[in-house]
């Protein structure tokens, strides 16, 4: 709840076609969970968010979109590992799919 409050706020702040939102998370659906929250809404309309569909674009780290905007030896010494235990292939479509149906940005 603490971290919709907080995309909330930078988005009011900043404007939401100033904002994306990068995720971590190791399974798809969580991630996905969470892209959905801050593009569409709060699905269990119980946080900050619940109703609000800020549109904004959203990224998993493991994605080639957000690996090749970053310091190579930077992106190895702390995501590298990730890639090997990951399913890259489930969390990038479940990602894309989140972005293609609620990004506005």
């Amino acid at each position: 709840m603490e971290n919709q409050k907080r995309i909330l706020e930078l988005t009011e702040k900043h404007g939401a076609e100033n904002v994306l939102v990068i995720f971590g998370a190791a399974e798809a659906e969580t991630a996905g969970l969470s892209a959905e929250t801050v593009s569409n809404g709060d699905p269990t309309f119980a946080g900050p968010l619940a109703g609000v569909a800020l549109g904004l674009p959203v990224y998993h780290a493991i994605e080639p979109e957000f690996k090749e905007s970053v310091d190579n030896d930077i992106y190895d010494e702390q995501v590298g590992m990730m890639e090997m235990v990951l399913d890259l292939d489930e969390i990038i479509s479940e990602m894309s799919s989140i972005r293609d149906q609620f990004s506005k940005f």
